[in-house]
């Protein structure tokens, strides 16, 4: 099944900065369609070609409405200083507008360009800088830089806002526009200037990209018998290397476990479902979809599940989103585990990807809310955790984890109150 077409779950586009384009996970849940072919009609989408064919191209019921629009279009035509127009761009520009206008941050165009680097495989292997990155802000903001990346190494950290590349100024471009900016073949050098929290002057680094391979999934035994697991993203590979990791971890007899979502941004909705039902019994509601029209559709756990005993606990932060927070919400309604770390970030909406006729790009379109199973909408509130952690600039630095502390604190205690 394609999962490149299907419901989005991505928080807030937590990506890779790679030549392979979006590939933090936000493109999840079933197939909606087949081909290119638009599953939405745009009033006057035929008549997007000259302003002369609008009244016989749009339908009847819309020409009233659009007769300001086609003025407009005819005027920039006739009078803008700098001749020849562009029509392709004055008709993207007007489909973004006319998503903006939702006031739905989730709900947007995407040119050809930034379509096929949106369903870029989630392969987990790229050519880039080694970042998680947030595109939601007024600049493309670093997460978390991959552990032994050349980000890393060069020093960025989380909270860095990208203001330059290679010296010209960012503000006001579009965080997905910036990212094809910093991506560059491995061995190319990017300079990057940015602004960091406490400091008053700009920060410039010079970044030496590489070819980056992150696992979905990372797992180990940690001491005193506690399993640790990490899911970086819900992607094509993370229940195969999941099943993997929890097999072998399983065979040595841990006490408890940690589950890290940190800074996962998201992924298929179908491997949420499958990583959830790892830790839960299978028929369990995992989460409900709410539409505008009052219906909804529940989904639940498959059975077999390989760490469905076993004590829990689940690292989150404000950069936990979507998928991390649908496995995150379900563990916490049902008391399976405690999380532990700070209020996620609160994507509690679905989107589906359509791809527009003549492949000019695709509209992203919310057409559902997502609640756990208790009933609980995340939307812009996020999880609050159990156990509230603060993780500061200096803890990193310093290679110091105070949440995991915390979460193994937790675990203990669950372990001790379950004798």
């Amino acid at each position: 099944m394609n999962k490149w077409l299907k419901y989005s779950l991505l928080g807030f586009l937590i990506v890779v900065l790679t030549l392979s384009g979006f590939a933090g996970g936000f493109i999840a849940g079933h197939s909606i369609g087949t081909g290119n072919q638009p599953l939405i009609s745009l009033p006057g989408a035929p008549a997007l070609v000259t302003p002369q064919t609008a009244n016989t191209a749009t339908p009847s019921d819309y020409q009233t409405l659009f007769k300001p629009f086609w003025e407009s279009w005819d005027l920039i035509h006739k009078q803008y200083v700098d001749q020849p127009v562009d029509d392709t761009l004055l008709m993207q520009g007007a489909i973004r507008g006319m998503l903006a206008s939702l006031g739905d941050q989730h709900t947007s165009y995407m040119d050809p360009s930034q379509f096929t680097q949106a369903n870029a495989s989630l392969s987990g292997e790229y050519s880039g800088i080694g970042a998680w990155v947030d595109t939601t802000g007024d600049w493309l903001t670093i997460n978390s830089p991959m552990p032994g990346s050349p980000a890393e190494k060069a020093g960025l950290l989380p909270g860095d806002a990208i203001i330059k590349v290679d010296g010209d100024d960012m503000t006001g471009i579009p965080g997905e526009l910036v990212i094809k900016r910093v991506l560059g073949p491995e061995g190319s050098l990017v300079k990057l200037t940015v602004m960091r929290e406490g400091e008053k002057q700009p920060l410039e680094f010079e970044v030496t990209r590489a070819r980056i391979v992150v696992p979905s999934v990372e797992s180990k035994m940690l001491d005193n018998g506690i399993a640790y697991v990490k899911i970086n993203t819900f992607g094509d590979k993370t229940t195969e290397e999941l099943t993997a990791a929890l097999t072998d971890l399983m065979k040595q007899n841990p006490r408890g476990m940690v589950l890290d979502l940190r800074n996962n941004g998201g992924g298929y909705l179908q491997t949420a479902i499958e990583v959830m039902s790892q830790f839960i019994d299978g028929g369990q509601t995992v989460l409900i979809e709410k539409y505008g029209d009052g219906t909804q559709q529940k989904y639940e756990s498959q059975s077999g599940g390989l760490a469905i005993k076993i004590p829990l606990v689940v690292l989150v932060n404000e950069y936990s989103a979507s998928a991390s927070e649908i496995t995150a919400g379900a563990i916490q309604d049902y008391g399976r585990g405690k999380l532990v770390g700070v209020t996620t970030y609160g994507k509690g909406s679905v989107q589906i990807w359509t791809p527009l006729s003549d492949e000019k790009g695709a509209v992203r379109i919310t057409i559902a809310k997502w609640y756990t199973p208790l009933d609980r909408t995340i939307h812009k509130v996020g999880l609050t955790p159990d156990v509230v952690v603060e993780m500061t600039d200096a803890d990193y630095t310093a290679k110091l984890d105070p949440q995991l502390d915390a979460a193994l604190k937790t675990l203990e205690e669950i372990i001790a109150a379950a004798k």
